[in-house]
Order: structure tokens, then C-alpha cells, then sequence
């Protein structure tokens, strides 16, 4: 087989090829090393914005923290209502950790106007799926301005909850109950539906039923229990306690007990009342009749 022959141009191009290789490959790591050079700076750049943020958001939230509370302080040192100083309490603490988060994204390099774009874009989607809790915080902002109840006060709900109110919140109100429950009700429920006021008003009613057997002298037990009231220094002259029959039961007659307290006073009064009169009208031979039944058989 004859050789072949390559021409002096190509081998003269072959030379210049290899010999710039290493010129190509200098000129790749030292972009290389340039681009390594750039994302380190901007790694340690973002690592120490970061940094910033983190300080910036655990100092914050402690600092928020403490304004809301000296708030708080303010408000009370100058006789607010504790409603009052619960739900701004709580509304300032809400809306600084707010501004404490857009303070600590701003650190990091997020520009102001795309979080603007953001929670103008986020604003809708949340009250849409947050609707319930808009309901919330509107219900809050009615229960402070109208007041159908204010903390200390006792309530009773319509799903028959009753207890005091400890805390009236941006969302919810805590109750107490009379058993130490801790109940959180949803403010948007409260500001719409009916709600009983314990302690509204002043002085409270108290009425009792007590029944004593038929043929017991009735003036005798009307007597007893008119003393037994009157001798409690809760019980309120005016208006004046009343005893009266008010219904004729099957086994038993039915007596109606009427008296004024303290509103404070009323649901103490009646367990002590209702005592009193069971140890003292047996000595006055009224009696606390069985139910009972009477058949008659014919023969």
C-alpha cells in the first residue's frame, strides 16, 4: 500500500491547534476560577445579609414583645377598660411581629416594593380562605366598640356556656368556666348571636322552687322562709322578698321564692338558701313530699 502524503499546510495547522490547547484550558479555569471567585462573594454576602436578618428578626420579636407589653401597661396605668387594654394588646403585638418580619426580609435583600406585590397578591387569597377569620377580628372590633360584655363580666352563650371573661383577643374571647374550664370562643359567633349577661346590671333576681306536702300550713312555710331570707344580709329590702304558691303539682304544692341580690351575690344566695330552708322547715312540720301515685282498684 503506498504512504500518504499530508500536505505541509494541514500539518502546520495541526501544530497551531495542539498548542493552543493549553491556552483554551488556561483561559477556562481561570473563568472558572472567576465564577467560583463571584458565587463565594455572593455566598458570604447573602450568608451575612441572612445573618443580619436572623438577629435582626430574634431582636425584633423580643423588642415587639416588650413595646406591646409596656402598651398594655399604659393603658391600664390610665384606667382603660381591660377589654380595651386585652384586644389592643394583642392587636399592637400582632401588627409589630408583622413589621418585624418585613424589616427582616428587607435585611436579607428583598426589595420593599415585590413584599408590597406580594401581600397585595397574598391579601386576597388569605381573606379568601381566611373569610372565617376576618369574621373573627370584625366581631372583635364590634364586641369592643358596642360592649355587650366586657372581662370580669359573666356570660352565658347560646349553646348554654356560661363563665367569666377573662380575655377578649383579636380572634377569640377566653371564658373561665365555673369548673375551670378554659373556653376559647371565635369573636365573629359571639358578635352575631345572642348572648346572656350575668353581670349587666347591678342586682339580680333569684327565684326557688320549693315544695312542701299538700295539707302543710302554707302560711307557716311562707313565714320560715321569709325569715330564712330576710336573715341573710346579701338579701336586698327593696325590692322585698316574696313567697307565693305558684302551682299545684301533682304530689306536691309548688312554692315560688323570690329575693334581690347582688348580681355578685345571687349564685352564691341560692345553694345557701336552698340549705337553710330544708334543715328548718321540717321543725315548723312542713314536710318535703315523694313523688307518688294513687291507684284506686275496683272490684
Amino acid at each position: 500500500m503506498e504512504p500518504k502524503i499530508i500536505e505541509g499546510g494541514v500539518v502546520e495547522n495541526a501544530v497551531e491547534a495542539v498548542q493552543a490547547v493549553p491556552e483554551k484550558v488556561q483561559a477556562s479555569a481561570a473563568a472558572l476560577k472567576d465564577m467560583i471567585s463571584s458565587l463565594t462573594g455572593m455566598a458570604v454576602d447573602f450568608g451575612l445579609k441572612l445573618l443580619a436578618a436572623i438577629v435582626v428578626l430574634a431582636g425584633g420579636m423580643w423588642i415587639a414583645k416588650r413595646i406591646a407589653k409596656s402598651f398594655k401597661r399604659m393603658l391600664e396605668r390610665r384606667g382603660a377598660d381591660a377589654s380595651l387594654v386585652s384586644f389592643l394588646g394583642s392587636f399592637t403585638n400582632i401588627l409589630l411581629r408583622i413589621f418585624v418580619v418585613i424589616i427582616s426580609l428587607a435585611t436579607v435583600g428583598v426589595q420593599m416594593t415585590s413584599i408590597v406585590a406580594v401581600l397585595g397578591a397574598a391579601s386576597l387569597a388569605v381573606g379568601m380562605a381566611l373569610s372565617g377569620t376576618m369574621q373573627n377580628f370584625a366581631g372583635g372590633i364590634i364586641i369592643m366598640f358596642l360592649k355587650p360584655f366586657k372581662v370580669d363580666d359573666i356570660i352565658v352563650t347560646t349553646d348554654g356556656k356560661v363563665g367569666v371573661v377573662k380575655k377578649i383577643m383579636i380572634f377569640t374571647t377566653e371564658l373561665y368556666t365555673f369548673d375551670n374550664q378554659v373556653v376559647l370562643l371565635p369573636n365573629g359567633a359571639l358578635s352575631n348571636s345572642q348572648i346572656t349577661n350575668l353581670s349587666m346590671t347591678d342586682t339580680r333576681r333569684a327565684d326557688l322552687s320549693v315544695a312542701i306536702s299538700y295539707g302543710d300550713d302554707v302560711d307557716v312555710a311562707r313565714k320560715e322562709i321569709l325569715a330564712i331570707i330576710k336573715a341573710d344580709k346579701r338579701v336586698l329590702k327593696k325590692p322585698e322578698p316574696v313567697v307565693f304558691v305558684a302551682e299545684l303539682g301533682e304530689s306536691a304544692v309548688i312554692l315560688g321564692v323570690r329575693y334581690w341580690t347582688s348580681s355578685a351575690d345571687m349564685l352564691p344566695s341560692r345553694g345557701i338558701m336552698m340549705e337553710e330552708i330544708y334543715k328548718k322547715l321540717p321543725k315548723k312540720k312542713i314536710h318535703f313530699p315523694f313523688p307518688q301515685m294513687d291507684v284506686h282498684v275496683k272490684k
